[in-house]
């Protein structure tokens, strides 16, 4: 089936770049995480049932779309998407969000629900951020001191790694980076691969996403860097999460929160064997699960 690349201008002046896949009249949005884009949602766009139309969204600062105007907070991410839905006549659709992806698409079904049918969290972060924290002596996270500010999370050393290999196009950096924690079970083919090394260096908005991660909080909890809006008891469509036990980015402990302020409301499936990007380690299992729930079917 036929991807095309296209483009939209918001209300803000933002241009989004999208992938379109053609299929059917049941649609499918898909959000990104962090330090990617819609290009890494390639197997899906490639694997999904032809009965779906598919949408897959370039973030501001990512991939195609323009920076023009930064943005540190999850919420102006899904602003965006809202005024991307408008523009081409989503009204409602399923919305599946990765990682950070995740963040964005839980704030668009509670502020915009007349936009979401269905809702699925792949890796998603928790409903109560992404949390940064302080060095300690030996340049190591010090969990006991979650960051508060943006000068605190221009302070870490880890990010001023990762910021200073994406300025400098340093791929065999983010290559390292990448099969430590994200295709530390299987690694895409070297084409494949290439291509997302490519993507992941086009983004231009890396600090902000990390304050905007680390201050997201949608739970009824407070924390050091956000209080609890409680805006998640206004997503009320059905909702699967998907977490691979092998995932080293979203921890076990973040899964459990995000299921914990659901209140039952979502349905989890862990994915056997996979890690953060299960698109690469199983995507059969990954498929099946997804396809399974937005049938209506029980999910294993």
């Amino acid at each position: 089936m036929s991807v095309e690349l296209k483009s939209v201008e918001l209300p803000s002046g933002e241009r989004l770049g999208y992938r379109e896949r053609e299929g059917g009249d049941e649609v499918v949005l898909l959000i990104h995480g962090n330090m990617n884009s819609s290009a890494h949602w390639d197997i899906v766009l490639e694997q999904m049932d032809a009965k779906y139309k598919i949408y897959a969204v370039d973030l501001r600062g990512f991939g195609m779309s323009t920076y023009h105007t930064p943005a540190a907070r999850l919420e102006i991410y899904a602003d965006d998407v809202n005024a991307f839905m408008g523009l081409l006549g989503l009204s409602s659709c399923i919305v599946w969000g990765w990682s950070t992806g995740g963040g964005i698409a839980m704030d668009l079904a509670a502020r915009y629900p007349e936009r979401v049918s269905k809702l699925v969290l792949l890796a998603s972060m928790s409903t109560r951020g992404y949390p940064f924290y302080e060095d300690d002596l030996d340049g190591m996270p010090d969990v006991t001191k979650r960051i508060t500010t943006a000068e605190g999370i221009r302070k870490v050393v880890r990010n001023h790694w990762v910021q200073k290999a994406n300025e400098e196009r340093d791929k065999k950096f983010m290559r390292t980076l990448f099969n430590s924690v994200i295709y530390d079970r299987n690694q895409p083919d070297e084409a494949r691969y290439e291509a997302y090394l490519e993507d992941i260096l086009t983004q231009r908005n890396l600090m902000d996403i990390y304050e905007a991660l680390n201050t997201f909080n949608n739970s009824h909890m407070d924390h050091e860097a956000s209080s609890g809006s409680g805006l998640v008891d206004s997503i009320q469509v059905p909702t699967l999460v998907l977490r691979g036990d092998r995932d080293m980015v979203i921890t076990a402990q973040m899964n459990q929160e995000l299921l914990d302020d659901f209140g039952g409301r979502a349905h989890a499936v862990t994915l056997t064997g996979c890690g953060h990007s299960p698109l690469v380690d199983d995507p059969a299992q990954l498929m099946a699960a997804v396809e399974q729930f937005l049938q209506g079917g029980t999910v294993e």
